[in-house]
């Protein structure tokens, strides 16, 4: 039972480095932001999630309890993530594009905050 233990930890173990190294390649050779922005939130997020799982099953295997404290980081890493992704994502758009080369909007007329009505600028 101890080497399935010592086994399983090693196997999140290596998974976590390997979403860390694609991650952080990903991050250095894409092309444009956006693309970029993918490699950090996805793989490297998976990453962190990884070490933390090892950490989880290290606690409860060695130290005969459970740990919540990983589970708290990755809560909070899998709520924050997207979000400063869709923060960076933001930023790009209104940076990068004009309102002449964004897509056609949804069915409220509205792209982002290109689009805002007069009155909605000046408050």
């Amino acid at each position: 039972m101890e080497l399935f233990i010592d086994l399983l930890i090693t196997v999140f173990l290596v998974m976590a480095g390997i979403f860390g190294i694609v991650g952080s390649f990903g991050l250095l050779k894409l092309n444009d932001p956006m693309s970029r922005l993918h490699a950090p939130t996805k793989a490297t997020t998976l990453g962190v999630g990884g070490v933390l799982l090892a950490s989880m099953a290290h606690a409860i295997a060695v130290e005969g309890h459970l740990s919540l404290h990983e589970l708290m980081i990755t809560l909070f890493l899998f709520l924050t993530a997207p979000v400063t992704a869709h923060f960076i994502a933001k930023v790009h758009i209104h940076r990068r594009e004009e309102t002449g080369t964004l897509p056609e909007a949804g069915k409220d007329g509205i792209w982002a905050t290109h689009n805002t009505p007069a009155s909605d600028e000046q408050a």
